[in-house]
């Protein structure tokens, strides 16, 4: 029951807040915080379950990252984005349809080079101008009559108030209260939720806390977005007394696979733009420091020549600028206190940030140290100026891969990506890479500067995302729901981390909260199965079988000599994948997802028509993140035998097969390859015996 004003005023000033009581509450039956691409969703989706629901906005602008420039959406596979998530890449495809919308091209200019590029005949589009963004979300809300207040910051100390495990209130700094029978938390720091008091985490988990192997510090996996080999990490190169340049952390890396407090970098998606008539040059920024780009520098003396960043193209001749290689827009090590900073910390973290990156595109375009060719191609970029133009083409959101996890009842981790390990009741499917930026710089063995915690780790179908993971621990607070900052290790998240997944998981967040409202019961209580009847109803997808690959590129069995075993056909232990690549023995190969555990094994067995002595031919698809030494052993008539294979290098017999001996035979031929003791992707494809004459 939501208690009276009064109850409330008395609730306030026993908290020591005053100046709160005599402010009148606004009463809603949801309360969003946040007013992201997640909480614009929950709200549309809220009203039309027939609630009344208020959405606040910590800032000036509404979208978050979907409006703020991240224009190139990650979504690993389409066909699993549904509802109303779906509906905004729909809005975008009409927007761009409209000839009106194209200033600084024609439609026909335009290329998309992304991953998420549009294809024919498809009703969504799924790249666009961050103002796009904005006018899509702007119409929506009009549309829909979605209430939305702007620049209202919770008060994080004092502002939540909770009775019985229920949210009663939240009030801003400005003194306004909210009140409501159900609240959201659609914000990238997860401030609603730990106000609250609901666990949550900060930081990569040790591998060993959820049977990961992906997790915590990583510089194995740490092989993309790297510096050249040999660049010097001290102020005077050579000398150790001098001290590290800067952000390089001291007390790096760590140990291999355990926990640490660091947090995946940050960086502004840039807009830019080539058109001369749209394009800011970049200029140095006030407060420069050089010494902060010396790395950068030395990185190209040692041998990089290329541009540091992903330019995917936008709409109108601009772009979705990001991270790329060694040194670029990633502020690594920067951003370990934002995720509990207060609000005044986080606004001088954010400023550091942009003047970093200002900084950044001004050496990369102007200073001398700098290739002419690089220098040339970066110049011919600037901001938009018709992008963000209250900063002149830069934004106030900062891209928060990652601040507050929640902890709950259930936390997905990277075995429910790989399908390791099921999820039952599934609010929304996560399909992207399991993808971490790096978190840190430090020192390698040899005395040089390198990058850790990048992970990359993809070739998995969708998978669900349980309903346990947005709601808090049973007992913590029963009326609250999580679709951003939800229970999940920091190598799931980053995965789920995309924002059609965010918008997804919010729609299912608001018509859990509105049937939880309608049964009178606790969010961890709700009937999954009416939950599960509205959201497919409303175009939710909560499960998904991708439709089998054609065989067309795939090498059938009956063609091959000799006495092939499929693996299909082998006895398989732990995890295996199938690969996403369309090639390979009857219906291709599959992997291991790189666990490097020692868990995933095959064993392949045959009955041979005839004893004698026969090749044993091991077959895989090569690529370069293969394991270059993956165990073999060879069961035969006179014991067992051992071998290595290395997956990097194509098989030298028809590109399929490669020998691994000749043994002897009775009347059974047993092959068992493993992930023991490896250093990529194990690909098991398909073993043959050839009876040698």
């Amino acid at each position: 029951m939501t208690p009276s004003f009064r109850t409330l005023a008395r609730l306030l000033l026993l908290l020591g807040l005053p100046a709160l009581a005599a402010a009148e509450p606004i009463e809603r039956d949801i309360v969003v915080y946040g007013g992201t691409s997640a909480g614009i969703v929950a709200g549309i989706q809220a009203k039309a379950m027939g609630k009344s629901v208020i959405v606040i906005e910590p800032t000036s602008r509404e979208g978050g990252l979907t409006t703020g420039g991240l224009g190139q959406t990650d979504i690993g596979n389409k066909q699993v984005i549904g509802g109303l998530s779906r509906e905004f890449y729909r809005r975008v495809a009409r927007h761009y349809a409209d000839p009106a919308a194209w200033k600084w091209q024609k439609r026909e200019e335009y290329k998309d080079s992304g991953q998420s590029r549009t294809e024919q005949g498809e009703e969504t589009m799924w790249t666009f101008e961050p103002s796009a963004a904005l006018k899509i979300y702007r119409d929506w809300i009009a549309e829909t009559d979605l209430e939305l207040v702007f620049n209202e910051r919770l008060d994080r100390e004092k502002g939540v108030v909770v009775e019985n495990g229920r949210i009663v209130s939240i009030a801003m700094e400005s003194g306004k209260i909210f009140t409501g029978k159900m609240f959201l938390d659609a914000t990238y720091e997860g401030d609603l939720l730990a106000a609250a008091g609901v666990s949550y985490t900060v930081g990569r988990e040790a591998n060993a806390q959820y049977d990961e192997t992906l997790n915590g510090v990583q510089t194995t996996m740490a092989r993309h977005h790297q510096f050249v080999k040999g660049v010097d990490p001290y102020i005077e190169k050579g000398n150790p007394a001098s001290g590290l340049l800067p952000f390089i952390d001291p007390a790096g890396p760590g140990e291999e696979g355990a926990g640490d407090h660091r947090v995946q970098a940050y960086c502004f998606r840039m807009c830019l733009t080539d058109h001369p008539d749209n394009r800011i040059p970049f200029t140095k920024p006030e407060g420069y420091e050089e010494q902060w780009y010396e790395l950068l520098l030395r990185n190209y003396e040692a041998g990089e020549t290329r541009v540091p960043w992903i330019n995917s193209s936008m709409p109108n001749r601009k772009t979705d600028t990001n991270n790329n290689f060694g040194f670029s827009t990633d502020f690594i090590g920067q951003n370990y206190d934002y995720p509990e900073a207060s609000y005044a910390e986080r606004e001088a973290i954010v400023a550091r940030h942009r003047l970093y990156q200002q900084g950044l595109v001004w050496t990369l375009a102007n200073h001398p140290r700098m290739p002419e060719t690089v220098r040339e191609q970066v110049s011919q970029w600037g901001m938009s100026k018709d992008e963000f133009t209250e900063g002149k083409g830069w934004q106030e959101q900062l891209y928060i891969r990652e601040a507050r996890r929640m902890v709950s009842g259930f936390v997905m981790t990277q075995n429910h990506c790989q399908h390791r390990e099921p999820v039952e009741r599934s609010v929304g499917m996560g399909a992207y890479t399991m993808d971490s930026h790096h978190v840190q710089r430090h020192v390698d063995a040899d005395g040089h500067v390198r990058n850790e915690g990048d992970v990359q780790v993809g070739g998995f179908p969708p998978y669900p995302i349980a309903y346990e993971a947005i709601v808090p621990k049973r007992g913590e607070c029963s009326n609250l729901l999580v679709p951003i900052c939800l229970s999940s290790t920091h190598m799931a998240f980053g995965s789920i981390r995309m924002e059609p997944v965010f918008m997804v998981l919010a729609q299912s967040a608001a018509t859990a909260a509105s049937l939880a409202i309608d049964a009178d019961v606790a969010v961890q209580d709700i009937d999954y199965d009416a939950l599960r009847v509205r959201l497919e109803a409303d175009g939710q997808i909560l499960n998904y079988t991708a439709p089998p690959p054609s065989t067309e590129h795939f090498t059938q069995l009956d063609t091959l000599d000799g006495i092939a075993v499929d693996d299909t056909m082998a006895k398989r232990v732990g995890f295996w994948q199938a690969s996403s690549l369309a090639s390979g023995i009857h219906h291709g190969c599959l992997h291991d997802g790189d666990a490097r555990d020692g868990k995933a094994s095959a064993t392949f067995t045959t009955t041979l028509p005839s004893p004698g002595v026969y090749e044993v031919q091991v077959a895989w698809v090569q690529n370069a993140n293969r394991a270059t030494k993956v165990p073999v052993r060879i069961e035969h008539a006179d014991g067992t035998a051992e071998a290595r294979v290395n997956q990097r290098e194509r098989p030298a017999i028809n590109k399929h097969f490669a020998s691994v001996g000749k043994f002897r035979f009775a009347e059974t031929g047993t092959v068992t390859i493993s992930n023991h003791d490896t250093d990529g992707y194990v690909i098991i494809d398909a073993v043959r015996w050839v009876k040698v004459e």
